[in-house]
């Protein structure tokens, strides 16, 4: 604090200055350097870019600082995009099995795509020939007519194919091993399918059956079938073979609740049954 001296008149005397007005402004004997070392004596030198001045003219402006901000932005939402793109959280946690059956599917619906773009190419080859394309039409549509009439379940099928039968070992077979077998045989080329149970009645296997639990047996379809159950398939019998004994598919699966699944190859495979068709209530054909 500045010290006041009183006069014998009652006015303030110039105050004194204290230690530390004395030392401001003059330079202490020993001053820091920022180099680390001391500076004995005298005022600092002048700045030569390293101090407050130095820093004012490197300081980016406003301007640089957004477009900077924009690009770190615009960097880590193309990783984000990348990363999302080339990860399918299904897949990654798959087991290996699971993986092996997804590759089979793939490559057997490869083929089958392939086989069928260059019949369609034979058709429109044929449809566009000239004279005779009146005729391959009509010819494509009965043929075609044919084929939706088997894959929908009104018209009976033949052909080579597989037998399976599914026999109970220490726990009931499910709803879903017969499903699965389904899934896997369709991803393999099957043409057409029928289920039958231990009293020989018979189903239809199409795109709208259905499998449930029941009570000793199973519902396929509204039909209530028991074991041991017996499924005729129509197709590739060796590509349709290897499906099923892929690692964990539906023979293994079957196998290890105790079970067990024969597979036979056939000939010739009759699929008899006929799915019922569906009694439309609102859609009617267009004219």
């Amino acid at each position: 604090m500045t010290q006041r001296r009183q006069t014998g008149t009652g006015w303030p005397q110039e105050p004194e200055p204290s230690s530390s007005s004395v030392t401001e402004g003059v330079a202490s004997p020993v001053d820091v350097v920022p180099g680390g070392g001391a500076d004995v004596g005298g005022p600092r030198p002048a700045g030569d870019g390293t101090g407050a001045r130095g820093v004012s003219r490197t300081a980016m402006s406003p301007a640089a600082l957004i477009i900077v901000a924009l690009l770190v932005l615009l960097g880590f939402t193309l990783v984000v995009q990348v990363r999302s793109n080339s990860t399918d959280p299904a897949l990654s946690v798959a087991r290996q099995e699971d993986l092996v059956r997804i590759l089979s599917d793939l490559e057997a619906r490869e083929d089958r795509l392939r086989l069928e773009i260059a019949e369609l190419e034979e058709s429109q080859r044929q449809l566009t020939s000239g004279a005779e394309g009146r005729a391959a039409a009509l010819a494509e549509a009965s043929r075609r007519a044919d084929e939706l009439g088997v894959l929908g379940g009104g018209l009976p099928a033949q052909g080579p194919g597989l037998r399976l039968r599914f026999v109970a070992g220490g726990k009931p077979l499910r709803s879903s091993d017969l499903l699965d077998a389904v899934q896997e045989l369709r991803g393999a080329g099957a043409e057409a399918m029928q289920i039958s149970g231990g009293d020989g009645r018979a189903v239809r296997i199409v795109a709208g059956t259905y499998f449930l639990d029941a009570d000793g047996g199973v519902d396929v379809g509204g039909l209530r079938l028991t074991g041991p159950y017996e499924v005729l398939v129509i197709g590739d019998a060796s590509t349709m073979r290897t499906a099923l004994n892929i690692p964990g598919g539906v023979v293994a699966s079957v196998s290890g609740d105790g079970g067990t699944v024969i597979v036979e190859e056939l000939d010739v495979v009759d699929v008899s049954a006929l799915s019922e068709p569906m009694q439309l209530r609102y859609a009617r054909p267009v004219s």
